[in-house]
């Protein structure tokens, strides 16, 4: 076997393990910041910012593979949370929230890439809502609304009803021209 042939089977089975990886210990998730001090900003009109996020963590001790998951996919960062709860060690996080590192890296990863469990589904909802970010549909309260919806279908599924209440009864005429 060549070397090239060598490394590329060798990427292959990193590719594998960073499926598996994520599969078991990842997360895509969509949150929401209320930001009213900031409704003059683009980002921020209806006081409200979106947050994309793909998170993987681990226990401190296996903080290496981690770093190995930035190093793989060129981007994000790693840090340690410090934990106060029963738990023994603290817990690091290799985070990627960056829209331009998710729609050009992590995104087209893993739609090459299919992940093997429950979790593929979460990731297409993310990918959905990053697209409409990116599209600026979050600028408006009807794409700040079908944000949110798709937002509270993902993970743990976390009711968004407030934040799509809050959002209807703010502008409630902007929602009949169909923004």
């Amino acid at each position: 076997m060549t070397g090239a042939e060598n490394q590329q089977e060798r990427l292959i089975e990193f590719t594998g393990w960073v499926i598996g990886f994520v599969d078991g210990e990842g997360c895509f998730s969509i949150s929401f910041s209320r930001q009213t001090d900031r409704a003059k900003r683009r980002g921020y009109r209806l006081g409200y910012q979106v947050l994309p996020r793909f998170v993987v963590s681990q226990g401190v001790g296996s903080v290496h593979v981690l770093e190995e998951l930035k190093g793989f996919f060129g981007c994000g960062r790693v840090f340690v949370n410090g934990r106060y709860d029963n738990h023994r060690e603290n817990m690091a996080q290799f985070v990627v929230d960056r829209r331009e590192d998710l729609t050009e890296t992590v995104i087209p990863f893993f739609r090459q890439n299919p992940l093997r469990t429950a979790k593929q589904g979460d990731f297409e909802k993310f990918a959905t809502c990053v697209k409409l970010v990116s599209n600026g549909r979050h600028l408006t309260p009807a794409g700040l609304i079908e944000i949110a919806e798709i937002a509270q279908t993902m993970n743990r599924r976390k009711s968004r009803q407030e934040l799509i209440r809050i959002l209807r009864d703010y502008t409630p005429e902007t929602l009949d021209r169909g923004s």
